[in-house]
C-alpha cells in the first residue's frame, strides 16, 4: 500500500502534478495535510486511481483532462476531451471585449468550446446579454455546465457559426475563439494539442478559414459601431487584418500577447455616413 510521500515519489512527474493527481483522489485531502501527513496511506480505491491517473498523464495526456477542470480568469471551468483546455492568452481577449462592449449590450461567443469566454463575460459584466453557438453538441453540453455551475445567464446555440442565431439578430459584439491552426503545423502533434478535438482547432486547411468566414459575416450580424474580436496564431496578424479590412470593418487593430506576439485582432462596424456607399 501506498503512502502518501510513496504516491508523490512513484513516478517520474513534476512534484506539483502528482500533488494535484493525490488532490484530486484523495477525498477531503488538503495541502496542509499533504505536506505534513505524508505517512498517511492511500486506501485501494485512491490508490488504484491515483496510479491510473499518474500513469496515463506519463504517456502525454493533459493534467486539465485528468482532474476535469483548468481555472480561467479566476474561476475553475470544467472540461473534458470535448472541448479545447483553455489557455491564459485568451484573457487578453476577453479583457478587450469588456474594454469596448456597452452597459447592457449584447455579445454573442462563436464557437464556445467549453464557454470560458461568454461565461466569463456574463460574470464580469452581469447586464450583459450573452449568446454563444457552438457546432458540437458534446462541447455546448460542457459550456451549459459551466454557465449553470457558475451562475451565468448564456443563450446556447446549436450550429456553424451565425448559421443558428435568430433571424435578423444583431450584437454589440461578435467574439471567437475559432480553429486557426494549419492543417500540417507540426503543433498539432506536440504536447496537450495532441490530445484536443482537431474541429476546434483546424480548419483542416490554410488556417484561416473560420477566420475568414466569421470576418465576412460580421457586418451583417455586429449593430453599428459593434465590433468583432478574434483570437488567431502568432503569425496570422497581418493575414486577419487583411480580412478585417475586405469585410469593410474600421479601426482594425491586433493586440498583443504577454509574449509580446500577435494574438487578437479587431475591427469596428461602420456607423451612419462611414458606410461604403
Amino acid at each position: 500500500m501506498l503512502t502518501l510521500d510513496d504516491a508523490l515519489r512513484r513516478y517520474a512527474l513534476p512534484r506539483l502534478e502528482a500533488r494535484m493527481l493525490l488532490l484530486h483522489v484523495v477525498p477531503g485531502l488538503t495541502h496542509a495535510r499533504l505536506v505534513g501527513f505524508g505517512e498517511d496511506i492511500l486506501d485501494e480505491q485512491a490508490e488504484r486511481t491515483f496510479c491510473t491517473l499518474a500513469e496515463r498523464r506519463l504517456a502525454g495526456e493533459p493534467m486539465a483532462y485528468l482532474i476535469g477542470c483548468r481555472e480561467f480568469f479566476g474561476r475553475e471551468f470544467q472540461v473534458s476531451p470535448a472541448v479545447l483546455i483553455p489557455r491564459p492568452d485568451t484573457e487578453l481577449l476577453v479583457e478587450a471585449v469588456l474594454q469596448r462592449v456597452p452597459p447592457n449590450g449584447r455579445v454573442v461567443d462563436l464557437g464556445s468550446g467549453s464557454g470560458a469566454i461568454c461565461v466569463t463575460l456574463a460574470l464580469e459584466a452581469a447586464e450583459l446579454e450573452v449568446s454563444a453557438v457552438d457546432i458540437s453538441a458534446d462541447a455546448l453540453a460542457v459550456a451549459r455546465g459551466n454557465a449553470e455551475r457558475l451562475g451565468a445567464g448564456v443563450m446556447f446555440y446549436q450550429g456553424s457559426w451565425y448559421d443558428p442565431l435568430p433571424q435578423g439578430a444583431r450584437f454589440d459584439v461578435v467574439v471567437s475563439n475559432p480553429p486557426y491552426i494549419a492543417q500540417h503545423d507540426h503543433h498539432l502533434d506536440q504536447g496537450d494539442v495532441r490530445h484536443e478535438p482537431r474541429l476546434a482547432l483546424t480548419d483542416g486547411g490554410d488556417g484561416l478559414a473560420c477566420l475568414r468566414e466569421i470576418a465576412a459575416g460580421a457586418l451583417a450580424h455586429l449593430q453599428p459601431g459593434g465590433w468583432l474580436l478574434v483570437e488567431h496564431g502568432y503569425d496570422q496578424g497581418g493575414a486577419t487584418r487583411s480580412l478585417f479590412d475586405s469585410a469593410g470593418l474600421l479601426e482594425v487593430a491586433t493586440l498583443q500577447d504577454l509574449a509580446g506576439l500577435d494574438r487578437v485582432t479587431l475591427g469596428r462596424s461602420p456607423v451612419g455616413d462611414e458606410r461604403p456607399a
